[in-house]
């Protein structure tokens, strides 16, 4: 009977066992001596001539991904980091079709338009993740350097045949908004181009020959140097509003005059006097109306507009004030605002 019972107890302790050791093989270990090497050194996985890694850590998975694509990000530093202005500029870009139509390969460009930004480095890929048991989740990032090499060279070769096809015009067609709005564009592109090239730069495969943005940003500036706006300007009687339009237009680049030009600003000056009741003094209202229009078409490119009052105890000091305060409007607002329309203008085919 004895003996029974310890055969009993026997097997009872071998199943503990068992249960024991099945529990501890199915849950992950913390201990130091399990985690991968690569959370360490990623580079004892990835050989470091033909890779570029980065390892993230985070509490879930997810996260910790993200963190190690961006950590493989920061290696490359500031050499491949895009102007958020030049980044922003070129997502509207893609996003109304712009980028398309001066394209020729659609499917490099779509690549392109995912990684202006430089956020994530097309061509990565996540290589391995790790739990510890606890509470962090490891993964680390991988880029191959043949693999970018290809891959970066090609957008490159793309964003010049864009480049290309923006910059091929006749001097006619180059001196106008369309054509400086064409260098505008072309400079965004060469920007992102140099943030490439860097980075082929880094991994030991250097693209040649590329040019920056800022070079297509000074033909651009030319290019309003060489375009006559005319100015015409109705009800001015003492041409102070006539002056503050034509300093703005000098202010960036334009001359102004020319008796065929294609862009004519034309300005209405509307002054009358104002009667408000119990105030002793004279009053004068002046209306400004001024639009920048492509005579070619007929269509009002940029329109603007303001109204004022000014009083005085005379009329003629009541007008002299409205004049001033439109000057001060005039010489305040409008040449911000047309460089803020030139900067937004984005070419057509």
């Amino acid at each position: 009977m004895l003996g029974k019972r310890s055969s009993v107890f026997s097997i009872l302790l071998l199943v503990l066992y068992i249960l024991v050791v099945s529990a501890c093989a199915s849950t992950p270990s913390a201990r130091p001596g399990n985690q991968p090497d690569w959370v360490r050194d990623p580079y004892t996985k990835y050989d470091k001539q033909a890779n570029v890694a980065a390892v993230g850590s985070a509490t879930d998975r997810q996260a910790a991904e993200k963190l190690a694509l961006g950590n493989l990000v920061a290696i490359f530093g500031q050499e491949i980091q895009v102007d958020e202005k030049v980044s922003v500029s070129y997502q509207e870009a893609v996003k109304s079709g712009v980028a398309a139509t001066w394209s020729e390969n659609t499917s490099v460009d779509n690549t392109i338009s995912t990684s202006a930004g430089m956020e994530t480095l097309v061509g990565a890929e996540i290589g391995d993740t790790w739990f510890d048991g606890k509470d962090t989740n490891y993964a680390v990032a991988v880029l191959n350097k043949s693999k970018a090499a290809a891959i970066y060279t090609d957008m490159i070769k793309s964003n010049q045949t864009m480049i290309n096809n923006l910059t091929n015009l006749s001097a006619a067609e180059k001196n106008s908004f369309e054509g400086y709005a064409r260098y505008q564009f072309a400079a965004t592109i060469a920007d992102i181009n140099v943030t490439y090239g860097n980075l082929l730069a880094y991994i030991g495969a250097p693209f040649q020959g590329l040019k920056k943005g800022d070079d297509y940003r000074l033909e651009a500036v030319s290019i309003t140097k060489a375009i006559p706006v005319a100015l015409r300007v109705q009800n001015d009687k003492s041409s102070r509003v006539q002056g503050a339009f034509a300093k703005a237009l000098a202010d960036l680049g334009f001359m102004t005059g020319g008796n065929n030009s294609r862009y004519v600003l034309n300005v209405n000056v509307v002054s009358s006097p104002v009667t408000i009741a119990n105030s002793p003094n004279k009053w004068t209202r002046i209306e400004v109306t001024a639009n920048l229009t492509d005579n070619n078409t007929g269509t009002v490119l940029v329109p603007y507009n303001f109204s004022s009052r000014e009083g005085h105890t005379t009329q003629a000091e009541a007008d002299n004030r409205a004049i001033i305060s439109a000057e001060r409007k005039i010489n305040e607002d409008y040449a911000q605002m047309l460089k803020s329309y030139l900067s937004q203008l984005l070419p057509k085919k």
